[in-house]
């Protein structure tokens, strides 16, 4: 109902489509100027794959790539286990069971220089030196909401007369979990996962506070390298992580999609 009277109010498409411009243009600006043969990122003379070519030859360029991989990838194994664990065992109610909720998902919460910040002072007062490890363990404390809410939505919407069958069969609880509750929860798991390594892939706050040298990730990279200006080589670093992170997302999606649908 709300909906439709917006729908009436004047210049309401317009203004729609304003603010969609706004969002929106620069990035394909951007994209369209990481195929421009220029070394300049505002002046366009031709269309070229250059760019694309001297970031996938840069050792440095591979180095922070293979740090985000390795980062993203770690990250969402333990993220993607813990938050797993933690929708089972929130599954029943219990008591103080919001609180618990509510801890879990703090990261959402919180803005993430606080937990950057936060995560960082914890590394100094136990005196663990910065390197990759340290940016692992940040990514997985706050990659969990984002693997814990698929699964938990999923688990909500379980057939629980599954579960009763199963145990009425004399199926202990591994059993249960193994045959019956972790293959309808497959699809959501799948989707919390990729999730998880969209955002551990993306991060640059979190990352920025507690890498040490030699842990530099590609968001990081590109932090620094637009210190000496815009470059059509930043731009195609730009493009690649936004095409990688709109299949990961379209992925994650259509996997919570094909879980409801089961």
């Amino acid at each position: 109902m709300i909906a439709l009277h917006l729908k009436k109010l004047p210049m309401t498409r317009e203004v729609s489509l304003l603010i969609l411009a706004y969002l929106y243009l620069p990035i394909f600006v951007l994209i369209a100027y990481s195929f421009n043969a220029n070394r300049s990122a505002t002046v366009w003379t031709e269309f070229s794959f250059a760019w694309y070519g001297r970031i996938l030859a840069n050792p440095s360029i591979q180095t922070a790539a293979l740090n985000s991989i390795i980062v993203a990838g770690i990250a969402t194994v333990c993220a993607t286990a813990i938050a797993l664990l933690a929708a089972l065992a929130t599954y029943r109610p219990f008591y103080g069971q919001k609180m618990v909720e509510g801890g879990i998902n703090l990261p959402l919460i919180l803005p993430e220089i606080v937990t950057a910040v936060a995560t960082l002072l914890l590394f100094m007062a136990l005196g663990i030196k910065l390197g990759l490890l340290t940016v692992i363990v940040a990514h997985i404390g706050f990659c969990i909401p984002f693997a814990y809410l698929p699964i938990r939505a999923r688990l909500n919407d379980l057939d629980k007369s599954l579960l009763e069958a199963a145990n009425d069969l004399y199926a202990n609880p591994w059993q249960v979990f193994r045959r019956v509750t972790l293959p309808l929860l497959w699809p959501a798991v799948l989707s919390g996962s990729v999730l998880a390594f969209v955002v551990s892939l993306d991060d640059f706050i979190m990352t920025f506070f507690v890498a040490g040298p030699g842990s530099t990730t590609l968001p990081v990279y590109i932090f620094s390298a637009i210190k000496a200006g815009v470059t059509p080589e930043i731009n195609a670093i730009s493009t690649l992580m936004l095409v990688i992170s709109i299949v990961l997302v379209v992925l994650a999606f259509w996997l919570g999609q094909r879980g409801k649908q089961q």
